[in-house]
């Protein structure tokens, strides 16, 4: 993009770009000033970054679903530039007023609640799977070009075409993952982490893949592991008083707020209830850790 930001009037300079779409935790190296590093939270922020607002509240809205609607409002109206008193950086930073805390938490919630129950619902997370599947086989070498022309030419409506045609034409590139797309006869879930199996074993979801793997073959089975990075971001809050404390001291509400994470295990639909039942018939041989499992576990 440099050739074309040089040729803008006045012309952009990249590393002004990178600072604001990246931010300082991302480039320390490209010597942030004060001002640079709060256009770059407003923008791409964890906790306030208008991208993290916008999306939340434009998923919800075309997926037709409350979850991620919050009081943005309230809360742009209450963001301040502040620091934290008892924290030693003096670097400030965005955060909000007392009465707008309420409406930071709504936030965050809104955030978890979206990925819970939108993002990592497990059958968009399955077409996911399927769509990289298919483009594995249609594109050339399985990887998108990276000419520029090429790659801008490839657009939604190419790929839409391409899956419709390799659904309908037996013996094309993708046929089978393209038919599992456009006829919904995506893979169903059989198998979901929880805190029982956790409990046995930290890698309960691998070991069900694997046994599912060997018991069904390979090409009928995937799995979607995926833990959602970070937890609630820690910002300022400036109380009625006067103190500037960390959102995390102020908020228990935000100090709670469960990191999301997944580990699916599917398969092919038309072997589903065959793979649950044998799942649930051999579900404690399969979590045990490898030791275990071959008898090689002792005794305290």
């Amino acid at each position: 993009m440099q050739p074309i930001w040089e040729h803008v009037t006045p012309p952009l300079r990249p590393n002004d770009i990178m600072k604001l779409a990246i931010g300082p935790k991302k480039a320390p190296d490209l010597n942030f000033t004060d001002w640079e590093a709060i256009l770059s939270e407003i923008i791409v922020g964890d906790a306030f970054g208008v991208d993290r607002m916008d999306y939340l509240l434009r998923d919800s809205h075309h997926a037709g679903v409350a979850y991620g609607r919050f009081d943005h409002y309230r809360l742009i109206d209450t963001l301040r530039i502040l620091t934290i008193d008892d924290q030693g950086s003096r670097e400030p930073v965005l955060g909000v007023e007392e009465g707008g805390l309420q409406s930071a938490e709504a936030l965050m919630l809104a955030r978890y609640f979206m990925y819970s129950q939108v993002y990592f619902h497990p059958v968009r997370r399955i077409y996911d799977i399927h769509l990289k599947d298919f483009l594995k086989e249609w594109l050339v070498d399985g990887a998108f070009s990276t000419d520029l022309d090429k790659h801008l030419a490839m657009s939604d409506d190419e790929i839409m075409a391409a899956l419709r045609n390799a659904s309908v034409q037996q013996g094309a590139k993708g046929h089978v993952h393209a038919c599992r797309i456009m006829k919904r006869q995506h893979f169903k879930r059989v198998y979901e982490r929880n805190a029982e199996d956790v409990a046995v074993n930290p890698e309960s979801g691998q070991a069900v893949f694997d046994a599912l793997c060997g018991e069904f073959g390979e090409d009928k089975v995937r799995r979607d592991c995926y833990r959602q990075g970070g937890g609630s971001p820690d910002f300022p809050v400036r109380m009625r008083d006067g103190r500037k404390v960390s959102s995390l001291t102020a908020s228990r509400a935000l100090e709670q707020v469960p990191v999301t994470s997944v580990d699916y295990v599917f398969v092919d639909r038309s072997m589903s209830s065959d793979a649950e039942r044998w799942i649930a018939e051999n579900r404690e041989r399969i979590i045990q850790l490898p030791a275990e499992n071959e008898g090689g576990a002792t005794d305290g």
